[in-house]
């Protein structure tokens, strides 16, 4: 339980997909133009997250990895599947933007037109792919870490797009030169926040 709360909270501070790998920066920049869509751009990369991360570490698991499929036959010691895991884990990430998308769209119609071309791009937002591809790296324990490594890397990415949008919003109707207008001024917030977050690598857990 201790290692999956580590986990979780490392996941949002210490390894966030924005500032400290820069993924999913497509999305992040051109939804943080008001906290609104950056919320709810945001509570959908949190619940894809934490679905996508889970069921691909199941796959990986019983699939995936070398001498994976021994619980079908013993006769299948010797079969690796790797080699499908990006295929695998970006089907999986497509089915479940599907749903997010088809939950958005009947319950909340504004959002939907709000977040545009943005929503259904989760599917190949790296950020997402990111998470399963960190997992399978990282070589989670059990069933437990992988979700909190997804939960806490969704609340990390949600925090960064919400906080850049506020930020976004204050500076509208600031005196900013020109050539800095929109995208520059957003990468060098980008990097100073990112380079704040770097604080927390002094947190020992």
């Amino acid at each position: 339980m201790q290692e999956s709360i580590n986990i979780f909270i490392k996941s949002i501070f210490i390894d966030n997909m924005i500032f400290a790998y820069f993924l999913g920066m497509c999305s992040y920049l051109a939804v943080s133009k008001s906290v609104k869509t950056a919320v709810g751009l945001g509570i959908a990369v949190i619940f894809v997250q934490v679905i996508t991360v889970p069921v691909n570490y199941l796959l990986n698991k019983y699939m995936l990895t070398p001498g994976a499929l021994t619980w079908i036959s013993p006769q299948l010691a010797d079969v690796d599947l790797n080699f499908l895991s990006f295929i695998m884990f970006i089907a999986v990430i497509a089915s479940i933007v599907q749903l997010v998308e088809m939950i958005i769209e009947k319950f909340s119609p504004a959002l939907y037109n709000s977040l545009g071309i943005f929503l259904p791009l989760i599917a190949v937002n790296c950020a997402i792919l990111g998470g399963s591809l960190f997992m399978q790296e990282w070589e989670f324990e059990n069933f437990g870490q992988t979700v909190a490594f997804g939960l806490g890397s969704g609340i990390g990415w949600a925090l960064a797009i919400i906080a850049i949008a506020a930020i976004r919003e204050k500076i509208r109707y600031s005196a900013i030169p020109g050539p800095l207008r929109g995208l520059g001024i957003s990468f060098i917030l980008t990097g100073l926040m990112a380079i704040a977050f770097m604080s927390f690598l002094g947190i020992k857990l």
